[in-house]
């Protein structure tokens, strides 16, 4: 297992579409990314879609191959996961998707003021004993609101009650503006545009895991600023 790791981490540091900066350049701001997305790396103007807590990069791939005139960059700490995601698109010559190796905790260093259009946040880990560790709490929520586009939509799925009831609850406190909301997705998904359908009908490793166990599939969307 370990040898496993050590070759995907040595794979994933050759592969020109994964960025792994290190703790200590980004706190010491010597991190260039900011305002570099769109002319550096993607070399367009596309709107720039996030991923955040990827994994194996199921769900950022899946949108990459939908939306080939859009931006997304894949965000995990685990260099293991992202190498699946990566090869995968490697593989299928994706050119409009990047993987960024680091903690969700520093994403407002790499990315600027309105840079990002779209958030999503695809099985979150629900941090029972953590509440400021979850991704939908006010910590976080404070970061993400100075990297987005006004009206930029931030989107959470999850099989968690806890998860998904926090959330909710942390809408209703800050007056976030909620778009759509629902506890059963797969029951309530023809109130949604046909897009949209598509979009949330990708599903993760986690979420082929989940679903096969019964668990009910919950999700909405919502802009902070």
């Amino acid at each position: 297992m370990a040898k496993n790791k050590l070759f995907k981490f040595s794979e994933i540091s050759k592969m020109d579409h994964v960025l792994e900066p290190s703790v200590q350049m980004t706190l010491n701001n010597e991190i260039d990314y900011k305002g570099e997305w769109n002319s550096r790396f993607f070399k367009n103007d596309n709107p720039i879609i996030l991923e955040l807590g990827c994994g194996k990069g199921e769900y950022a791939v899946g949108l990459a191959r939908k939306y080939p005139n859009e931006n997304f960059v894949a965000v995990d700490i685990k260099g293991n996961r992202i190498y699946i995601g990566a090869k995968e698109a490697q593989d299928e010559g994706l050119e409009n998707i990047y993987f960024l190796r680091t903690k969700i905790d520093f994403i407002d260093y790499y990315f600027e003021e309105n840079e990002v259009d779209e958030i999503w946040l695809t099985f979150s880990d629900p941090q029972p004993n953590k509440p400021n560790k979850r991704l939908t709490s006010k910590t976080f929520i404070d970061r993400y609101r100075k990297i987005l586009k006004p009206g930029g939509i931030i989107h959470l799925k999850t099989d968690s009650d806890l998860l998904f009831e926090s959330t909710e609850e942390q809408i209703a406190e800050h007056n976030y503006n909620c778009l759509f909301s629902t506890w059963d997705l797969y029951g309530d998904m023809d109130k949604l545009p046909q897009d949209s359908q598509d979009i949330l009908k990708i599903k993760t490793h986690y979420e082929e895991l989940f679903t096969k166990k019964g668990a009910q599939i919950k999700y909405c969307k919502f802009t902070v600023n």
